[in-house]
């Protein structure tokens, strides 16, 4: 259990630097290209990079990749064989990488033709802009895929910091962006547009920065990883055969973001910002707790799989899913209740209205409902592809994405921008329950009456908060979107408010105990 802390703590904190630093990225787009007209076209612009990256770098490459490295690190000392397996698959990733950026560039047109919206198509000046920008950004999906078996790579030697730092680079870089582009214009539509161009390049040129930032770490770690003629080999196909099905096991949270991209065409303007702006505070802890779970406990469940250690395995798995809902069901409820209120204060000013504070708050109350479930999802399906079943997860994501595009007919004509994101968040847990289900019917993971147990104590310390935050937010008035003083110490208040009654009762109720307060001041967290 401290080795999964330690390690999720090093990954989290390191996240939460990035998110923070997304957060200071965020509140100046808001600002400076409000919602709307540029913000619309520069949101979908970034989306499509961001989401490729994030589905088929992060999501499936990672997946098949790290189970077969860490499997030919068995031998203490000899990583030739591992050096060996990431060359091959360095020398056949990088012409894939080329052919399919420059068949995206071409036919980009087409592409933002099916996902932008129709008040970004009537435009011809935005959607020409709305190419160029996402033209400009797509290389950092081609830097990020190389970057991603850099990161890999570090993982597997337990080596988390370099990688969980990288994406700081990206934040640097847009807020570096968007400062130009704030003292260089003069808040017009045309100025928006050049920040806009300046947005897409600073994209790109983060993440050159991030490959060369993690093959600095990788060099220093005792892999030198060297240029081949790409070739087929056994090792490569292998791969090649986890890797198609663990598009849709471990990327049903981008797969799904594709679908929102086709609905979001058919909604008003402002929408795809709103839920862009929305998804910041859900990746806050969604990142934190599940990217540095789901990074940590893919290495050390292939290990224990490759001892054939089944009881290691599921004490892992135990806990893993004993802390995702340690961590998620309370900021889940929290943002859920004070979603409204925490948007205002982040977001309002400049070119984004009290109006668009108010929209996007109630988008992130139908995003946070599935953030336990797409944190779960990243905790239970490492457990299939350490086993390099990947087949599972691909059946349960393509019935949960099946389930998403249903209830979006179903939610989005009545809800709108949130029945979008409520949708999703239902698919979510549709798609934990079956997961689970499997897991359970197979004998590799069942749910301790003790782990359940202290879920629903979780589960009762999460709604005594949500009724003391309820009764608290109406008390501050107008100080959401009051001045910046104001604005820190509402926010403060019912942070403070909330972390005091959910800790309090999870330690009356014994959730939290002083193991684990010991755990937190030792910074093994």
């Amino acid at each position: 259990m401290s080795g999964l802390l330690k390690s999720m703590g090093t990954i989290g904190g390191l996240t939460m630097v990035s998110r923070i630093f997304g957060f200071a990225r965020d509140m100046l787009l808001s600002r400076i290209l409000g919602a709307g007209g540029v913000a619309d076209a520069w949101q979908l612009a970034f989306q499509l990079p961001n989401i490729f990256r994030r589905l088929f770098a992060e999501g499936a490459f990672a997946a098949a990749f790290v189970p077969l490295f860490n499997q030919r690190m068995t031998k203490e000392g000899d990583h030739s064989e591992a050096r060996a397996f990431a060359d091959a698959v360095l020398a056949v990733l990088i012409p894939i990488l080329i052919v399919f950026s420059a068949l995206l560039l071409i036919i980009m047109p087409w592409i933002m033709h099916v996902f932008a919206s129709e008040a970004l198509r009537a435009d011809r000046e935005k959607f020409d802009l709305t190419v160029a920008m996402a033209r400009i950004a797509f290389p950092y999906l081609a830097f990020m895929s190389v970057a991603t078996l850099f990161a890999a790579i570090l993982n597997s030697l337990s080596r988390f910091a370099a990688a969980a730092a990288a994406p700081i680079l990206l934040n640097i870089c847009l807020v570096a962006a968007l400062l130009i582009g704030m003292f260089t214009g003069d808040g017009g539509e045309a100025a928006k547009a050049t920040t806009g161009l300046y947005l897409a390049i600073s994209v790109s040129i983060s993440g050159l920065f991030q490959l060369i930032w993690l093959l600095f770490w990788v060099r220093r770690s005792g892999f030198r990883p060297a240029l081949r003629r790409p070739r087929l080999t056994p090792d490569v196909r292998e791969m090649a055969v986890l890797i198609l099905p663990a598009v849709f096991g471990a990327g049903v949270y981008q797969i799904s973001r594709f679908v929102d991209l086709f609905f979001i065409a058919m909604l008003p303007d402002k929408s795809i910002t709103y839920l862009a702006m929305a998804d910041r505070l859900n990746q806050l802890p969604l990142g934190i707790i599940g990217i540095a779970l789901g990074t940590a406990i893919l290495p050390a469940l292939s290990r224990f799989v490759a001892l054939d250690d089944r009881d290691g395995a599921s004490r892992l798995q135990s806990n893993a899913v004993e802390l995702a809902m340690l961590l998620t069901v309370p900021a889940a409820v929290a943002l859920f209740i004070a979603g409204p209120a925490i948007t205002s204060a982040f977001y309002v000013g400049g070119q984004y209205s009290v109006a668009d504070g108010l929209a996007t708050g109630a988008v992130v109350g139908g995003l946070v409902v599935g953030l336990p479930a797409y944190v779960l999802v990243k905790v239970l399906v490492p457990n299939f592809f350490a086993r390099k079943d990947t087949r599972t997860p691909v059946w349960t994501a393509a019935i949960s994405l099946l389930i998403n595009i249903g209830l979006n007919l179903l939610l989005i004509p009545p809800l709108g921008i949130v029945g979008l994101a409520l949708a999703g968040s239902i698919a979510a847990w549709c798609n934990v329950a079956m997961l689970y289900t499997i897991l359970h019917r197979r004998g590799l993971f069942r749910l301790s009456g003790q782990v359940a147990g202290r879920i629903a104590r979780i589960v009762l310390a999460a709604a005594a908060m949500a009724a003391a935050l309820t009764f608290a937010i109406p008390l501050a008035g107008n100080a959401f979107v009051g001045g910046v003083v104001e604005r820190i110490v509402a926010l403060g208040a019912i942070v403070g408010l909330g972390g005091l009654i959910f800790f309090g009762c999870a330690m009356l109720f014994g959730v939290v105990n002083r193991d684990t307060i010991g755990q937190l001041r030792r910074r093994k967290l």
